[in-house]
């Protein structure tokens, strides 16, 4: 399906009321079942992007893979924070989410004047500036920088526990729900890289003794059954 390009924008409208520095920031992983969730941030400046960049969701990923590395070259910085499947229980997504925000930030080799968010809640708050932007990791070339970088990022990560744990196929699914994650958790349980305060336990009888209870968030109740 043809795509609009990204642009910047929303980055020179924020050079234009001050911002010397603007990155932009996405995260993955917020709707997975197991592994982290995860924050990318990109500072690109004004340059043209390389040819083929939007949201990480709408590449194949063969086209996200190979364009990884080009991204990570062409950034001006970039970084990635995580926030672990424990922390996601216990803090829930919102505190999750900005938790590895946070992190990713602070591993920026620069401190930026705004951040651009991806989608129509602020979840990093202050003392950032930041400008929430509705599918601006199709919008906004920094958006779609860090989209790409943290998807292909974790999804590597997920393919390495894939290989310490085979029968739930995180190399394919990425710890999201998939038939092949229902069916491993149903005879296998869940991992330790496993959200346990996640309502799929509620649908595992023989596993539902491990599920954590915590303040839930509105938003997390429909991530967490996987819709």
């Amino acid at each position: 399906m043809p795509y609009d390009p990204p642009t910047h924008s929303v980055e020179r409208s924020l050079r234009r009321a001050g911002a010397q520095l603007v990155v932009g920031l996405d995260e993955v992983g917020r709707g997975a079942w197991a592994g982290p969730v995860t924050v990318g941030a990109a500072v690109t400046g004004l340059r043209r992007a390389p040819e083929g960049l939007t949201d990480s969701k709408l590449l194949t990923e063969r086209r996200r893979t190979a364009l990884a590395p080009v991204l990570a070259d062409w950034v001006t910085a970039y970084a990635l924070g995580h926030a672990s499947p424990q922390e996601c229980d216990e803090l829930g997504m919102t505190a999750a989410l900005r938790l590895a925000a946070l992190r990713a930030l602070e591993a920026l080799p620069v401190r930026p004047d705004a951040v651009i968010l991806d989608g129509k809640h602020d979840y990093l708050g202050g003392p950032w500036r930041v400008r929430t932007v509705i599918k601006g990791d199709q919008s906004c070339i920094c958006i779609s920088a860090a989209s790409v970088l943290a998807k292909v990022h974790r999804d590597g990560l997920m393919a390495e526990l894939g290989e310490q744990y085979p029968a739930y196929g995180f190399a394919d699914n990425a710890g999201y729900p998939s038939p092949i994650h229902r069916s491993a958790l149903e005879e296998y349980g869940p991992t330790e890289h496993h959200r346990l305060s996640w309502a799929y336990l509620d649908a595992l009888p023989k596993w539902s003794h491990l599920k954590r209870r915590r303040a839930a968030e509105p938003q997390d109740e429909q991530l967490s059954l996987g819709f």
